[in-house]
Formats: C-alpha cells, sequence, structure tokens
C-alpha cells in the first residue's frame, strides 16, 4: 500500500493528517510541496483524482492570490495550474495520494475515504 503526502509541517491540519496517517500504521512518502512543487502535469492528475477544477483546490485568501491576478475569472485551467506549479503555497494541503485515489485533508479524516 503506497500512500503519499503532499504535506506543510507548518500546518495544523497538514501536521493532523499526518498523525491521523501514522495512528493507522501508514508511513507515506511525505512531500514537502513548498520545497519540492509538483510538476503541471502531476497537479493535473492530482486534481483529475479529486474531481476538482484547478480553482477550487487554490487557497483564494492568501496574498498572492489576489496579488498575482489569479482572481481573473478569465485564466484557463492551465494558467491556474502553472501559478500552483510556480506559488505552490497556493495550493490546499494536505494531500494525500494512495491507489489512484485522492483525498484533502480538510478535515484530517476525510483521508480516511480513500484508505
Amino acid at each position: 500500500m503506497s500512500v503519499k503526502i503532499y504535506h506543510n509541517p507548518r500546518c495544523g491540519k497538514s501536521r493532523d493528517t499526518l498523525k491521523l496517517l501514522e495512528a493507522n500504521n501508514i508511513q507515506p512518502e511525505i512531500v514537502e510541496y513548498l520545497k519540492t512543487p509538483p510538476t503541471a502535469a502531476e497537479l493535473q492528475d492530482i486534481l483529475h483524482k479529486l474531481g476538482l477544477k484547478p480553482r477550487e483546490l487554490m487557497r483564494t485568501k492568501e496574498p498572492e492570490y489576489k496579488e498575482n491576478g489569479l482572481d481573473d475569472k478569465s485564466l484557463s485551467d492551465a494558467e491556474l495550474i502553472e501559478a500552483m506549479v510556480r506559488i505552490p503555497k497556493l495550493i490546499e494541503r494536505p494531500i494525500v495520494l494512495k491507489d489512484g485515489k485522492a483525498a484533502v485533508g480538510r478535515p484530517p479524516e476525510a483521508v480516511l475515504s480513500i484508505l
């Protein structure tokens, strides 16, 4: 069973989700996405698994969202994905992947549905 978590150790929800995985005897591959952001192709795959559009996975309240004009509704999905690759802080976290499924750990218990 291969599990990956896109993790931000400074985020409480991300830390709680990691603890929840570990409490269920799961030692995930930890990707600190602020240091190692996903590629555009990886993000597209994650979005497909989540069934979300790019803007639905963006942290729209971060200052960088407006500062970079990402609130412009005419931007394409590809442009939004590229912005998330450039500015990984905008990606909602944590994201857990397992066996072709994905879940956002908000709340942390939401990831249990894919385990």
